[in-house]
């Protein structure tokens, strides 16, 4: 769930680049709102994994 967390924050943060910096004008309030839906994600995830803590590896 991390993984794609941090998949998809990383898209989001490419679209924000083309979009906030004028190459396509109507990308700019996709890639926001994208950015604000997975940046809250990715802090929820991140929170949940370290919340978890660690555990041993699992039984063979």
């Amino acid at each position: 769930m991390l993984g794609l967390a941090i998949f998809f924050f990383i898209l989001a943060v490419i679209a924000a680049v083309f979009g906030f910096g004028g190459i396509a004008a109507t990308s700019a309030g996709i890639a926001q709102i994208l950015f604000v839906i997975f940046l809250i994600i990715f802090v929820i995830s991140a929170i949940a994994h370290i919340a978890r803590g660690r555990r041993g590896p699992p039984p063979v």
